[in-house]
């Protein structure tokens, strides 16, 4: 089987990467010319776990093509993927010209039958939207007669743990109109769920939705925990144990209930703000994923509160650590990340930022430039430092060696985003402790 993808972006290049190591003929199509020559000499322009060593091993085995002409292979494969970028717009819709400008280019240059899959996260009704352009373009091209079916194939990747998530899927949502298509992706994805076939065949409509909504439910857990969590410190209950009781109930489970200083990423901020959108635009208000995102925007000021309030707001000339930058672990996206939110407010209140993270310092560099401290280590970025906060919970922040900075820190204290320490062995130790949810 031969398929094209179309965008070379985090779920564009992972995706196709992942089937060409079950040995499809995969060509990732990109417009940008140094982003293709750089796949091609094995750079990743992203950072994710496993994926360096996949892309290289199936490049070199030609099962995994990149260009940056879509035309030239169009009419070679039997599915064209759309993976390109819908990023938000002023007014929280998903901008779609991306997606329509390639829906276009197929259009105007496929002379045999195709299967168009959406794999863009998209607002409910994108596809027959698709299949209302090629249509109209084959017609005015006198190809009416042309046969081509149109799909909905949503991803559902963590970034961190994308390449285990697309080698081993809890399942796989296809929203299809037609026997050709359904029949089409079930045996591209058949050798991906040789133990337990958990594809999941559905109308296109649906298959949209149901990405939308899963999104937006894992994003109001979060916060609501994180709402709980600020309770719970008021109240004088620990959300930890809180949380173990919460999730020990079968049917609610532990997934995403830990408190911490809010969400962020490509995935989460971008498709609350769409489904809002769409909700609105057909005249019905989603009144819990307002509140899910108004938590969320003031969760993320949460430790620079509780770092000023330690200091009872005397923080002008002070210096910070901080301990991680990107949205999450194992990746270096900073899109909405609580850590912009954060050196933003510390810049802006007088105090020095020093800032680590594993992966992340480049994107960093290019956000805030020479505002700030890049440290080569945690230790680097602590030295003569008032305070510690940290805002990713990165594996090796862990377990620190305290008595070393409990020596190169002037002031003694760590604010902990992600409630990774333990208050009373950091007290013993000298160091003041403010995590989430704890009094």
């Amino acid at each position: 089987m031969k398929i094209a993808i179309v965008g070379t972006g985090y779920v564009g290049l992972v995706s196709g990467a992942c089937f060409a190591e079950m040995g499809v003929d995969v060509t990732c199509v990109d417009i940008a010319e140094e982003k293709i020559e750089s796949l091609k000499q094995g750079i990743i322009p992203i950072y994710e776990p496993g994926l360096k060593n996949i892309v290289q091993r199936n490049y070199s085995a030609q099962r995994l093509h990149f260009t940056t002409d879509l035309t030239a292979v169009l009419n070679g494969v039997d599915i064209v993927f759309i993976a390109v970028g819908t990023p938000s717009g002023e007014d929280g819709s998903a901008d779609l010209s991306y997606v329509f400008r390639v829906a276009e280019t197929i259009a105007e240059n496929m002379t045999k039958p195709a299967l168009i899959v959406t794999k863009s996260t998209v607002p409910v009704g994108t596809s027959h939207k698709i299949k209302e352009l090629v249509s109209a373009k084959l017609a005015q091209r006198g190809l009416s007669d042309l046969e081509f079916d149109v799909a909905s194939n949503p991803e559902f990747l963590k970034e961190g743990a994308a390449v285990d998530d697309f080698m081993s899927p809890d399942r796989v949502v296809v929203g299809v109109e037609s026997e050709r298509a359904e029949k089409l992706m079930a045996r591209l994805y058949r050798p991906f769920m040789l133990n337990n076939f958990r594809v999941i065949f559905m109308d296109i409509l649906s298959s949209e939705m149901t990405k939308y909504a899963s999104n937006a439910m894992l994003a109001t857990r979060i916060s609501f925990m994180n709402d709980i969590a600020n309770l719970s410190e008021r109240v004088g209950a620990d959300v930890n144990m809180v949380r173990r009781g919460l999730g020990s109930d079968s049917r609610i489970g532990r997934s995403f209930l830990y408190p911490g200083c809010g969400y962020g990423g490509s995935c989460f901020p971008k498709d609350i703000k769409a489904l809002i959108k769409v909700a609105a635009d057909t005249g019905y208000e989603m009144k819990v994923l307002k509140a899910v995102e108004a938590v969320n925007d003031a969760q993320k000021t949460i430790l620079f509160q509780k770092f000023s309030e330690f200091f009872n707001g005397e923080i002008a000339g002070k210096t910070v650590a901080v301990w991680g930058l990107s949205f999450k672990p194992e990746t270096d996206d900073m899109r909405d990340a609580p850590s912009i939110t954060l050196i933003n407010s510390l810049l802006s209140s007088g105090v020095s930022v020093r800032v680590y993270d594993p992966a992340a310092m480049k994107e960093a560099a290019h956000r805030f430039g020479d505002a700030i401290y890049y440290a080569t280590d945690i230790y680097d970025a602590a030295n003569d430092a008032d305070a510690i906060i940290v805002p990713t919970e990165w594996k090796e922040f862990r377990i620190p060696n305290w008595q070393i900075l409990k020596k190169i820190m002037r002031s003694h204290v760590v604010v902990d985003g992600r409630n990774i320490y333990n208050r009373a062995d950091l007290e013993s130790q000298g160091f003041g402790y403010k995590g989430i949810g704890q009094k």
